[in-house]
């Protein structure tokens, strides 16, 4: 009897351990088709609701200064990567510049930086930068909306300072396209 409880104890172990690897190996496949998450939260909304699209009158998108407010904690690498990962996104939308026309400036600031530690890579990494954003009508100065900003990673193969730019670039085009008139097809 002793040996028959040893037996289903280890093919117990045995499944959760490979249940558990072959879970994670399927987010890190995932990861590799997804790249870095973006997410945002509005802090001043763009428009008063949902249905509301005032970007619309903007046709050209300039990615402005972002800044380190995090004490010199953000390399500097992120804020280098941030303009072509921003323009890849703005590919991706379908939100590509036109010549003339008005220009939505985006700026902001990095209000947290933070890179996964070994032991977050055995449990699974959390990697992520969090940026105050605004929306600036370039012509006239006024602020259209604020959100913080997230790029986060959270599979090794997504790990490291491009991902984070591209996540946090993802975030800001998210952000702009949910408020920009939808493409008639």
């Amino acid at each position: 009897m002793r040996r028959m409880t040893g037996w289903l104890v280890l093919a117990m172990a045995v499944t959760f351990t490979a249940t558990g690897c072959l879970g994670r190996a399927i987010k890190e496949g995932v990861g590799v088709a997804r790249g870095a998450k973006g997410i945002y939260a509005p802090i001043r909304a763009v428009a008063p609701d949902k249905e509301s699209r005032p970007l619309g009158e903007y046709t050209r998108f300039e990615l402005g200064e972002f800044t380190d407010d995090f004490g010199g904690k953000t390399p500097g690498e992120l804020l280098a990567l941030l303009p072509a990962a921003f323009e890849e996104q703005l590919a991706a939308k379908n939100l590509l510049g036109l010549s003339g026309g008005k220009t939505l400036l985006v700026r902001g600031k990095i209000l947290h930086y933070e890179d996964a530690t070994m032991i977050g890579f055995a449990l699974g990494p959390l990697e992520e930068t969090i940026a105050r954003v605004e929306l600036v009508d370039k012509a006239t100065g006024n602020v259209l909306g604020v959100a913080n900003c997230v790029g986060r990673t959270d599979e090794s193969v997504n790990a490291g300072v491009p991902k984070k730019a591209e996540g946090l670039a993802k975030a800001i085009v998210s952000w702009i396209a949910s408020r920009y008139p939808k493409k008639q097809e």
